[in-house]
């Protein structure tokens, strides 16, 4: 048995023509997709050192069954979690940009 998505779909699609409401969706999804993507490195980081679940939330003194939850929930996780996690992987947070920045000038000049 399959559960019947076309009401949400519908509503989804008369939602995304609020551009507004557009742009809140898309920004929302990026969010979620980089959370999502450094939890699967966390994650995958975990597996190589051949650490559970329960040994990485010990290692950082969690409840191991909030650290679980990272991993399978669509939950938000605090930065300092994911740094205590990435540290007790022997990995770091780093944030990069994407592509360079434009410079600014400062063409006008108070007088």
């Amino acid at each position: 048995m399959s559960l019947d998505t076309s009401y949400r779909e519908r509503r989804l699609a008369d939602r995304m023509q609020d551009e507004e409401f557009r742009a809140a969706y898309e920004l929302a999804a990026k969010e979620i997709a980089q959370v999502d993507s450094v939890m699967r490195m966390i994650d995958d980081l975990r597996v190589e050192a051949g650490m559970s679940k329960a040994q990485l939330a010990r290692e950082i003194q969690k409840n191991p069954a909030s650290v679980r939850r990272l991993f399978t929930s669509e939950v938000n996780p605090e930065l300092r979690t994911v740094a205590a996690m990435a540290s007790a992987l022997d990995a770091e947070v780093v944030i990069k940009r994407k592509r360079p920045r434009r410079r600014r000038t400062s063409s006008t000049v108070a007088a």
